[in-house]
């Protein structure tokens, strides 16, 4: 059975080729009411899959580059004297959308990316003493470079705590690239679903209400709490994202109630980066930790 979710999908996959499992993980984050961020090489697609997320709702989209030099302001706006009247108006910065793309967010430094903070965990700005809130809803999704590259700085445990999940879109497979080399590849102006912002407001509304039992809270629990023995591990926060995105994944699947393997097919995006500080390992922590508490249970 075909859903709006589904097509909505099925048009990112016509983006995006060979991407099906980022997609579908981009829109759990998204329904899950998560921030994204997005860790790859140049030219893998990155801008691409934020934008197409956007168009795919009617969202609002505004695309800024992080550089060393972005103050907090630029991003929050600022106070303006009004010739006329001889009094100060708040001047909106380019927070004021509802899907910002922080372009390279590990560039800024951290002053200006720690202006982010009360933006993704509260939903408004503060600017001085006087908050202003943010449109609903509010999405944040930066790209990043790998901190072996030169001007790079590491996002601080704060922030990256703020972000639900973390994806790698990936070289394509041969397959894939073949198609793109062929003009199989649908652009951005193609993309028309119909949904709306308010569509995605009622959705968010419809994962918070997916049936959740007991038993799955304590799986969520042995999770967390095993990855709080050998360190600081998965925050609360994490713990509440967690069980959000595999709502949100039970409802891209059609199921009534969550279950296990929803928790597990999200795991690896909302826990790693938590785990190693953004810092990508061989071998990753969250397999390790599943693997331990399934054999536990």
């Amino acid at each position: 059975m075909h859903t709006p979710l589904t097509l909505a999908a099925g048009k990112l996959s016509e983006v995006l080729l060979g991407k099906n499992q980022q997609i579908r993980l981009a829109m759990a984050c998204l329904l899950a009411g998560g921030h994204l961020l997005l860790e790859d090489l140049p030219g893998t697609g990155k801008t691409t899959l934020a934008e197409a997320l956007a168009r795919c709702f009617g969202l609002q989209f505004h695309r800024l580059h992080f550089t060393s030099d972005l103050l907090p302001a630029d991003l929050t706006g600022v106070e303006v004297l009004e010739p006329g009247t001889g009094q100060f108006r708040f001047q909106p910065g380019p927070l004021f959308c509802q899907v910002l793309l922080a372009d390279e967010i590990n560039r800024a430094s951290p002053r200006s990316q720690s202006a982010l903070l009360e933006a993704m965990a509260n939903g408004r700005v503060s600017v001085n003493s006087t908050s202003h809130s943010l449109p609903e809803p509010f999405v944040v999704i930066a790209s990043q470079n790998g901190l072996d590259q030169s001007g790079t700085s590491p996002l601080p445990e704060s922030q990256l705590d703020r972000f639900l999940m973390r994806l790698s879109l990936g070289f394509p497979d041969r397959e894939a690239e073949a198609a793109m080399l062929n003009g199989q590849q649908a652009s951005l102006n193609q993309i028309s679903t119909g949904l709306t912002p308010q569509d995605l407001l009622q959705t968010r509304q419809a994962v918070h209400a997916q049936t959740v039992t007991p038993a799955l809270i304590h799986y969520v629990l042995d999770l967390v709490h095993t990855s709080r023995e050998q360190g600081p591990g998965l925050s609360p926060r994490a713990s509440q994202g967690l069980l959000r995105a595999a709502k949100a994944w039970a409802l891209l699947e059609g199921a009534r109630s969550v279950t296990p393997d929803h928790v597990q097919a999200v795991f690896g995006a909302v826990a790693e980066h938590r785990l190693d500080g953004g810092h990508r390992r061989a071998v990753p922590l969250s397999q390790n930790l599943l693997e331990r508490v399934d054999a536990f249970r």
